[in-house]
């Protein structure tokens, strides 16, 4: 699909606008993927890219965009080098706020991983080495995923099926002690029963790997909320990495994740081995 087959946005935000911008001409030359609509909604939609020689790794990844905007086709620049590297890398798509709040993209993340997963094996990946990463808000639905227990046990799974995360420049906390400057829009009217359930930081159930990413130029509050969950993470004995990426701000850390001369994708491959 492309961006003017889904349902209006909110309109973008400069900074968001150039983000737009950026992703799509980087994406412009990835290799096609398949398409699969496991929802009413054209949000409920994920690609997968498989690579030509895959090697049983399976990366989800989920886009950003403040939860009011982005399309799972902006992840496609990512694919190249990852497919290359045998792993079969699929986007997820999730509804978006104001029309559809929390915990609505939640629930599609998880169906959508669900999916991904069911459809693992049929592009030579192995649904036991499935991992999950997103940026931004997709960062914060993938830490989510990888610290709760309900959306696998309503599967009626006996485990979270999550061999690890990677979130890059992740939210980790909303509410009191956030640093947001505002209230995000997907979590609708004031409340701290909701601040803290869309909160990883708080109630983790599971001991799913991370490795949390960041831009060394990233958001004061969002360096500050890694540092936080690397911490708790640790406390917990559940395995944890940081990745502190050089030069790189809020938007770069994203879009240099699909080039292999820079930190993270390398980090991100040794850390799914």
């Amino acid at each position: 699909m492309t961006p003017r087959n889904y349902p209006s946005q909110e309109p973008f935000s400069e900074v968001a606008a150039r983000y737009h911008t950026t992703v799509s001409e980087l994406g412009a030359n990835a290799p096609s993927g398949e398409e699969i609509q496991w929802g009413e909604d054209p949000y409920q939609s994920l690609v997968i890219y498989p690579s030509a020689e895959p090697d049983g790794r399976i990366l989800a990844f989920m886009h950003g965009g403040g939860w009011t905007n982005g399309y799972k086709e902006w992840m496609a620049f990512m694919a190249p080098a990852l497919t290359a590297a045998g792993i079969t890398f699929t986007s997820l798509g999730y509804r978006l706020a104001p029309r559809h709040l929390f915990p609505a993209g939640y629930e599609d993340a998880a169906a959508g991983l669900l999916r991904a997963r069911k459809e693992a094996e049929r592009f030579g990946a192995d649904p036991l080495r499935l991992y999950l990463g997103g940026h931004s808000a997709g960062g914060h639905y993938a830490a989510l995923l990888a610290t709760r227990d309900d959306w696998w046990r309503a599967e009626g799974l006996s485990c979270n099926p999550l061999a690890g995360c990677l979130p890059i420049s992740g939210v980790y906390r909303f509410g009191e002690g956030s640093g947001l400057s505002q209230r995000p829009r997907f979590l609708g009217k004031a409340s701290e029963d909701r601040d803290r359930n869309a909160s990883a930081i708080e109630g983790i159930k599971d001991k799913t790997p991370f490795l949390i990413a960041h831009g060394d130029r990233d958001f004061p509050h969002l360096v500050r909320q890694a540092e936080e969950m690397e911490a708790k993470l640790s406390s917990l004995s559940i395995p944890v990495s940081r990745l502190v990426i050089p030069g790189a701000d809020h938007f770069t850390a994203s879009t240099w994740a699909g080039d292999p001369a820079r930190t993270w994708l390398p980090a991100a491959l040794d850390f799914m081995h």
